[in-house]
């Protein structure tokens, strides 16, 4: 089995996009006191939540995002609890970087919630950093992931395309353009996967979180909400699009709908 840590994506036949730009302005981070008010928009929008699609049962797990535990990822793992998903967090503690063992454990997880679960594939949530956890262990075992969904992850952007690099310096103790060139990260992996995404996030400039078309894997989507990014993974928009997704039939997967009306308002068309 391949190492974790020396994983490397086969190129796909259309080259994946990469975004250079800059971070976010200093405008888009001071918003991201946003957050708090994401959060206290679950409980309003409850009774709608509640007629999101019910799922088949299937287990997820939910990565967080940098220097963040699975506190943070309690409110979505919750509500997609009572979707009829087996959710767990990544019981690692805080995300502190793929530092000596993350990996390995994380994939020791996909493997022990797969067969624990009867053997049935396992969808992986990803905030932020997390997503690219989601989205490599997804590479590395497609035949036990059922699909992932991410949540302002930039897998396309280089490293100072974001605000949080030098966190990232600061509390994994490695170079990021290190660690990431030793992933093929534009690169989506296998499976379904989803990219949720805004372009009012703070931290992460959008263009990075954007999947470009691949002839490799067809079955991969954007779905803009507008939200923080420290809310992303709190926001009433984005759990119903988690829901939605997750709730897809295994084998019969298809792009997510967006509707007119009240519903355009909520997730705008990301391609324009």
């Amino acid at each position: 089995m391949t190492h974790p840590d020396t994983l490397k994506a086969d190129a796909s036949p259309q080259r994946p996009a990469h975004h250079d730009g800059p971070p976010p302005s200093p405008w888009l981070l001071a918003m991201e006191f946003r957050a708090a008010w994401e959060l206290g928009a679950i409980l309003p929008a409850w009774p709608l939540l509640q007629r999101a699609p019910r799922g088949d049962g299937h287990p997820v797990i939910v990565f967080p995002g940098l220097s963040a535990a699975d506190g943070s990822t309690t409110p979505l793992r919750s509500y997609l609890a009572t979707r009829n998903y087996a959710v767990t967090g990544w019981n690692q503690g805080h995300n502190f970087g793929p530092r000596a063992g993350v990996l390995e454990a994380a994939s020791h997880q996909v493997r022990e919630t797969w067969l624990s679960a009867g053997k049935r594939k396992v969808s992986l949530i990803g905030w932020s950093l997390g997503g690219i956890y989601a989205r490599e262990l997804a590479k590395l075992h497609p035949e036990l992931v059922r699909g992932v969904i991410t949540l302002g992850t930039p897998f396309s952007g280089a490293p100072e395309s974001t605000n949080a690099w030098r966190l990232f310096r600061l509390t994994s103790g490695r170079d990021i353009k290190s660690e990431t060139g030793r992933f093929d990260l534009p690169v989506a992996p296998p499976v379904p996967t989803t990219s949720v995404f805004s372009r009012t996030d703070g931290i992460v400039a959008w263009q990075g979180s954007l999947q470009a078309p691949s002839k490799a894997n067809p079955n991969t989507e954007n779905i803009e909400v507008i939200a923080s990014h420290l809310g992303i993974g709190m926001n009433p928009s984005a759990f119903w699009a988690v829901a939605d997704r997750l709730a897809q039939p295994e084998d019969a997967w298809q792009p997510f709908a967006r509707k007119g009306g009240l519903h355009g308002l909520f997730y705008p068309d990301p391609l324009r």
